[in-house]
């Protein structure tokens, strides 16, 4: 039940990404073509196990080296045809020919007054004025003098603005978009940055109606560092995450360190191995974040009793370009972490034997398909015939690390998959994930308690969606998008149950 539904699933996304990508044509097709080559092994693997079929590890690598290859071959179509067409037509779905259209609310001009209705930029079409909101005495965080500086930025050659409103604590205008949305956003930041200097922020971002308007912020809410008081409670968190790994290590182990020190040196090891993990996350972030000088906060590492560590909270400290951007540091944490604990399972799982340190009940294997099918292809159903299954301990450190992986993995609000949510569908899209998130955390909760205190960390410091990035319209490319799926794939197949028929079919129970 539970695979055939993860295959509903994703044959649902890629219907509709086919939906996507077909007013593009060829180009867009060729892309959506990649996406699938990236997610059929998966899909046919857990296709097969809901009917009852199952491969043996030869097919499932064939299948594997097949779907790269033909990855790499549409690619290659890709590139020997002209993509710019393709940037050109999303762009051109963005912008209205009609600048009047746009702002059915305007106030027309004789009715403006001097404060709430600047002069507009001399080289425009027509002259726009401000929304009857503003005439109507709505609070403008900005102050008028600098409105009228900021709509001078505005033209037809980048965005014709049409109306202007009160944004939270800034303004966002409306208007037409003009050109492309990374050039347009680079272009108008850049003159709002010599007009008012850098005093402000700008974002181009996808309005209430679904369409394009920019948005001005004062540089006073900027993302800020770490104060000295978050940063002795991030040094704090980091020092109680190294004893909840010493301790997860003890409960593993069948004692508790802390009122037995004198056997610490037998679980440092696992304490050493979670750490790995972990660093090896912040790593990712922190490497692809210089790569785009992106500034991190602090990693606030999240202690658990029963796993070591629920992973850290790593905010932005600066502001992001684009979602490209957002999308890469986001997916390199879970991908540096990630594949660094999937090594350590894959070579525990090898290096195990008869006599090996650690002794698992068999049905234990049944807490997740992936562990649960990689170790029935690595020990064969032969190691399964007993109740307990003698494993290395890089095992359970690869499997604690995965666990903490896919944690982070859930698309919410801040955490890295809300992120990579957020950077490939948008902040609409990512928020109603984090609501369906936390409805399933709290379902869960009712038989894991370990749910529930992921739900509150959720709901109370990591709810809300990242702030738009400058070019808040541009999506990500199809293969990011595709990678980004597989790996919010990989995050079900490593949290879900194996099935009691499967794992039976199976050999683990």
């Amino acid at each position: 039940m539970i695979l055939g539904l993860v295959s509903f699933v994703a044959v649902a996304v890629l219907v509709w990404g086919y939906n996507r990508a077909k007013p593009y044509g060829k180009l867009g097709l060729l892309s959506w073509l990649q996406s699938v080559a990236l997610m059929a092994p998966w899909l046919l693997l857990f296709g097969l196990f809901a009917i009852g079929i199952y491969p043996n590890l030869a097919a499932v690598l064939l299948t594997v080296v097949a779907s790269a290859a033909v990855y790499i071959w549409l690619g290659r179509q890709l590139r020997l045809m002209d993509t710019d067409p393709l940037a050109t037509r999303r762009a051109a779905a963005l912008v209205d020919t009609d600048p009047v259209a746009e702002a059915p609310h305007v106030a027309a001009p004789s009715n403006a007054s001097s404060d709430t209705a600047p002069n507009p930029p001399s080289n425009t079409e027509t002259s726009p004025s401000t929304t009857d909101a503003l005439d109507e005495g709505q609070p403008n965080p900005i102050s008028a003098e600098d409105l009228a500086e900021i709509e001078t930025i505005f033209g037809i050659d980048t965005f014709f603005r049409t109306g202007t409103f009160p944004y939270e604590t800034g303004a966002y205008f409306r208007g037409n978009l003009r050109g492309q949305p990374d050039q347009t956003a680079a272009a108008l930041s850049q003159r709002l940055n010599d007009k008012l200097d850098n005093r402000y922020r700008f974002s181009l971002i996808e309005g209430p109606e679904g369409r394009p308007v920019a948005v001005v912020i004062p540089s006073e809410n900027d993302p800020q560092p770490l104060s000295g008081r978050q940063k002795v409670l991030t040094v704090a968190l980091a020092i109680a995450t190294l004893f909840t790994s010493l301790e997860t290590g003890g409960i593993l182990l069948g004692f508790d360190v802390s009122q037995n020190w004198s056997r610490l040196p037998e679980v440092l090891p696992i304490a050493l191995g979670i750490w790995a993990t972990l660093v090896g996350h912040e790593l990712g972030h922190w490497w692809l974040a210089r790569r785009y000088q992106v500034k991190l906060t602090w990693p606030s590492l999240l202690p658990a009793w029963q796993i070591g560590s629920f992973g850290s909270i790593t905010k932005f400290a600066s502001l992001l370009p684009n979602r490209t951007v957002l999308f890469d540091i986001a997916f390199a944490g879970p991908a540096a972490g990630g594949g660094m604990a999937l090594t350590m399972l894959l070579l525990g799982l090898l290096f195990s034997h008869p006599g090996s340190y650690f002794q698992i009940p068999a049905d234990f294997f049944q807490q997740s398909v992936l562990v649960g099918v990689l170790s029935r292809l690595t020990l064969g159903s032969s190691a399964f015939q007993a109740d307990m299954i003698d494993v290395h301990p890089l095992t359970i450190i690869g499997w604690l690390g995965l666990v903490i992986t896919a944690l982070n993995l859930m698309p919410a609000g801040q955490l890295d998959g809300g992120r990579i949510i957020q950077s490939i569908y948008g902040r609409k899209t990512a928020g109603r994930a984090t609501i369906v998130t936390l409805v399933l955390l709290a379902l869960v909760a009712l038989g894991n308690p370990l749910a529930l205190y992921w739900a509150f960390i959720i709901l109370f410091l990591q709810r809300e969606p990242e702030r738009p990035c400058t070019d808040d319209l541009s999506e990500p490319d199809d293969a990011r998008a595709a990678l980004g799926l597989l790996m919010l794939f990989l995050m079900l197949t490593i949290l879900l149950p194996l099935t009691p028929s499967l794992a039976g079919r199976l050999g683990l129970g």
